[in-house]
């Protein structure tokens, strides 16, 4: 028996009739789908882990320094607001040596944490906050302090001499030096109050 003649133009008998549901189309377009899914979530994750890592640091860690049981380096100059500052004129309470900068989110975080210290240690006079300009504009440092209530001194460090002798590789970074000049401690990171009277707590417990 002859078998019957199938023209060239005619449908194949096993393809998709046009008003066939999703369901019935072809198995090697799903994979398009997979992979575009696959790349939005792809994207989603890019842009969660840019946000965390551009995020301010929440607070700040307690590092290793060479100066620590050490003299403080220098600190002095003519202040922001006028007048001159020197660190070895402040023997006698602790003080909180602050690198900042205007520019830097995790200061402007922590800078109401300063606020906080010095305002509970102005009364006793225990404790003061000294701040060191780092890669920053005097102008737009000095309107960064006063914007915020700072009122303690701050001094401007042209060629990064001061960040240097300390070892700051960018802001905020603070040291507490004890009454008697020596370090005590390097905060890396957004510092808050608690943070600080903790030092301080430590500090005299071993006697400073």
């Amino acid at each position: 028996m002859t078998p019957p003649v199938t023209s060239p133009d005619a449908p194949s008998p096993d393809a998709p009739s046009p008003d066939a549901s999703p369901d019935h189309l072809p198995r090697r377009r799903r994979p398009r789908a997979v992979l575009a899914a696959a790349l939005a979530v792809a994207v989603v994750v890019g842009v969660l882990v840019g946000v965390l890592a551009t995020r301010p640091s929440a607070s700040s860690t307690a590092a290793a320094s060479p100066l620590l049981g050490k003299p403080a380096p220098d600190v002095g100059g003519p202040a922001l607001t006028g007048g001159s500052v020197d660190l070895s004129a402040m023997r006698g309470r602790f003080v909180v040596v602050n690198f900042f900068a205007s520019w830097c989110p995790p200061c402007q975080v922590e800078e109401s944490e300063l606020v906080q210290f010095a305002y509970q240690h102005r009364a006793v006079g225990d404790a003061q906050v000294l701040g060191v300009v780092f890669a920053d504009r005097s102008t737009s440092a000095a309107h960064f302090l006063s914007s915020t209530g700072a009122a303690w001194p701050a001094v401007a460090d042209p060629g990064g001499q001061v960040a240097l002798a300390y070892g700051v590789r960018g802001p905020p970074e603070t040291f507490v030096v004890a009454p008697d000049g020596l370090v005590v401690a390097r905060l890396v990171g957004a510092v808050k109050a608690t943070d600080l009277d903790q030092v301080l707590s430590r500090a005299r417990a071993e006697g400073a």
